[in-house]
């Protein structure tokens, strides 16, 4: 366990340390190339896939516990059918995404959406965004098949490139004096393209011929028919429309309520704060395959000990965070923005509350723990999202991390704490019950 776990925040933590430092650099030729505003609308349409986790239909859940289940991945023909049920609903979902992305851009509904973070113009930048994201869904199977394989490590290398792509892409605009500043979010759309192609593309070498014979089966539903994947997809995807509205809509609630400056600091407290975001949710996922291995197995692997490690972890690399942000707030804007230190302390909460929650939560990856979240992640939107209502227009960008962190907390971190103990001690009686008792 703490091999994978420590694997995967090594390298994330040397990606993020290279796509970071890159980010920032690229932050900055933003800043002094096209200004604050085309900042603020490159950060608004970035995050918009964080809005949308839900679109891949909650089979993230399904890949990786077919893939980390499987005694031999490459010739599974369970695990292979699971794939191909899949991959026909992520061509569904990828269409409709599309469709929807032209339809909101017909109409004109993008200002009325994103609020005043969003440039005169950029409703036809943010149905490309849109449309992007939606062709590329069904490449995220790869980076789903890799986790399952317990080759997150891999997963994680492949991003390294995402960060220079941007940058070479922006660089480009810069260098030839390009008026793109309403186009600057295309090139994060097209990097991470890039980089789930690259990923499925190891996936399959790892696992081939399956997803080969895969390819040919998609579009052969008689005679290669699917396994009901719904039972597990299902609780995954309630989740995954649940969190964005109440996680992920800061941007969206600070522009509306906020303003441009308010929208640009909270935007860059986020790029800064990410790295150790993006550092704990890489060690955290982690153990999703082991804690699914040990379910298969009919072992039972507790996830305490990881989490209080984790918390530990998150705080000291918040705290760590926290004490530069300052002086990389005026790098990277030169000045032109300053990060409030309640927009800083309640990052480091925020931090602090997702590294606990992330052992227990990928130990209820099963069924009956998927079910389980669904209640309490629902109750989430109301607090967050009026909580972030009455804070902003007070506190600011700070408003709407406080109540997103109280949500977390009592919605997610207490009742899965809750759930795991009984769980646990549960499956630990089940154990000794079965066991033969020795004449």
């Amino acid at each position: 366990m703490w091999r994978n776990v420590g694997s995967a925040a090594v390298v994330k933590v040397a990606v993020m340390g290279i796509t970071g430092l890159i980010g920032l650099v690229t932050s900055r030729m933003i800043i002094q190339s096209y200004g604050i505003e085309a900042y603020a609308q490159y950060g608004l349409l970035a995050s918009l896939p964080t809005l949308l986790p839900f679109a891949d239909l909650g089979l993230a859940a399904v890949v990786i516990n077919a893939v980390a289940e499987s005694d031999d991945p490459r010739r599974d023909p369970k695990m292979r059918r699971a794939l191909v049920s899949t991959v026909r609903l992520l061509l569904t979902a990828s269409a409709v995404v599309v469709a929807v992305a032209f339809l909101l851009t017909l109409l004109d509904a993008w200002p009325v959406i994103l609020g005043d973070g969003l440039l005169p113009g950029g409703n036809v930048v943010a149905g490309i965004c849109l449309a992007l994201f939606g062709i590329s869904l069904p490449l995220t199977l790869g980076p789903r098949i890799l986790i399952g394989l317990g080759r997150n490590t891999t997963q994680i290398a492949t991003q390294v490139i995402t960060a220079p792509l941007i940058f070479v892409l922006i660089g480009a605009c810069v260098l030839f004096g390009v008026p793109a500043d309403q186009y600057l979010a295309v090139s994060a759309y097209l990097a991470s393209t890039v980089v789930a192609a690259i990923a499925l593309a190891i996936a399959a070498r790892l696992i081939s011929p399956q997803l080969g014979i895969l390819v040919r089966e998609v579009v052969q539903p008689r005679k290669a028919p699917g396994v009901p994947v719904v039972n597990m997809a299902w609780p995954m995807l309630v989740q995954l429309l649940a969190l964005p509205v109440a996680m992920q809509t800061g941007r969206i609630l600070v522009s509306h309520l906020g303003g441009v400056s308010e929208l640009a600091a909270y935007n860059l407290g986020y790029q800064i704060f990410g790295i150790a975001l993006q550092t704990i949710s890489a060690a955290g996922v982690a153990l999703w395959p082991i804690f699914a291995r040990a379910r298969a197995a009919g072992r039972v692997e507790s996830p305490w000990v990881p989490t209080f490690w984790f918390l530990g972890g998150g705080l000291v690399i918040a705290g760590g965070m926290a004490v530069i942000s300052p002086w990389l707030a005026s790098v990277i804007s030169d000045g032109q923005i300053d990060l409030p230190w309640a927009l800083i302390t309640a990052f480091v909460v925020f931090v602090a509350l997702q590294s606990a929650k992330y052992p227990v939560g990928m130990y209820m990856t099963d069924l009956a723990g998927l079910r389980f979240q669904v209640l309490p992640t629902i109750v989430m939107i109301p607090i967050a999202l009026g909580g972030s209502w009455l804070l902003i227009p007070v506190l600011g960008a700070a408003g709407n991390l406080i109540a997103v962190s109280f949500a977390v907390a009592i919605c997610q971190v207490v009742p899965n704490l809750v759930y795991v103990r009984l769980d646990v001690r549960r499956r630990r009686l089940d154990m000794a019950d079965s066991e033969p008792v020795v004449q």
